[in-house]
């Protein structure tokens, strides 16, 4: 079997597919409601694995990662040790964050570390950033193996770092050891997270003179588009297109919000929002209805918007993590000097 899902991985029909296993790592004093330390595992963007100092346990995070324990419990075992035992490692190595910012109140620093193959041309990629209390401090430029500093505080620290042999182990980290632990999970985790989820799709409204916000949630994978069209062609102006996020079961949620405040009442049946899902041949298309708007103001009701339901148990410092993953490689080119 293991060979199987090996040439799998080798050998796709489809065009190339870069595949991720990023790991999070996150430090907190001076607020005793957070953890002083989370590490999270997630391939694909799909949380696997939960670990923080609190529930001082490292927890599955979905069906898949079951099965690998049963079937491969040396590769778990390895991961949960690897991911409790960082806790002391980090905070040496991060120690001189502190000394270089410190000051009185809470302070996070995070790390996030990520490797990505390609299964057409094999190529391995992967990157090693850190921040503090969610601005860029510190990255690892896998293709120059240099320390690329976001502040005078981190060029003090790159400079320490370049003489020690901190490149030489995030390098084998990043090209050896999280690849071999990627095409390990992979072997239990292809028939989950390469399926197709249907999501539903809602339009909401907070006032009436607010954008009309198409929302979809409860699709996978996250390979997908969503648009508005008027009388059958795509609309570029008026529309604010969102990110693709992740949901707390493995799925994901994305908008695109019109602005109709300029559009007659009779005009509103020309226009459709379209949901598009790799995989699935069948666009979903949900046509512009007051009838169907989901508000806040119709019925009095102040829950807020619909599609804040999925959230995470500590926002500020997960919400850094998704953003800093999407937009790592752009960060690493701008964002530092």
């Amino acid at each position: 079997m293991k060979k199987l899902m090996i040439l799998l991985l080798s050998c796709q029909v489809a065009s190339a597919v870069r595949y991720s296993l990023t790991f999070y790592l996150i430090l907190s004093s001076g607020d005793p409601n957070i953890p002083r330390y989370m590490a999270m595992g997630d391939l694909e963007r799909v949380r696997m694995i939960y670990y923080d100092t609190n529930i001082d346990r490292a927890e599955p995070r979905h069906d898949w990662v079951r099965k690998l324990i049963q079937g491969d419990p040396e590769l778990w075992d390895e991961i949960v040790m690897n991911a409790v035992n960082y806790y002391q490692f980090f905070k040496t190595e991060t120690d001189s964050f502190k000394r270089s910012n410190q000051t009185g109140g809470v302070h996070i620093i995070q790390q996030i570390l990520d490797c990505e193959w390609d299964d057409e041309t094999f190529e391995v990629d992967g990157y090693n950033q850190y921040g503090y209390d969610g601005e860029d401090f510190l990255a690892f430029d896998l293709k120059t193996e240099t320390w690329i500093a976001a502040n005078p505080q981190a060029k003090i620290i790159k400079q320490e770092w370049d003489k020690n042999q901190r490149l030489l182990f995030w390098k084998y980290f990043l090209t050896n050891t999280c690849l071999r632990w990627m095409k390990g999970f992979w072997i239990y985790a292809w028939g989950s997270l390469y399926r197709t989820d249907r999501p539903s799709v809602s339009l909401l409204q907070k006032t009436p003179s607010s954008p009309v916000s198409c929302h979809a949630t409860g699709f996978y994978p996250d390979r997908a588009m969503m648009f508005w069209t008027k009388d059958g062609e795509e609309l570029d102006e008026d529309v604010d297109r969102g990110e693709i996020l992740p949901n707390h079961d493995g799925t994901f949620q994305m908008r695109a919000d019109l602005k109709v405040s300029s559009i007659p009442s009779k005009d509103w049946r020309r226009y459709d929002c379209v949901f598009q899902l790799s995989g699935v041949k069948e666009d979903i298309i949900t046509k512009l209805d007051k009838a169907e708007i989901r508000t806040n103001w119709r019925n009095g009701n102040d829950d807020g918007d619909q599609s804040e339901k999925h959230t995470f148990n500590v926002p500020f410092l997960l919400d850094y993590c998704d953003v800093k993953k999407q937009n790592i490689h752009t960060s690493v080119k701008t964002n530092f000097s």
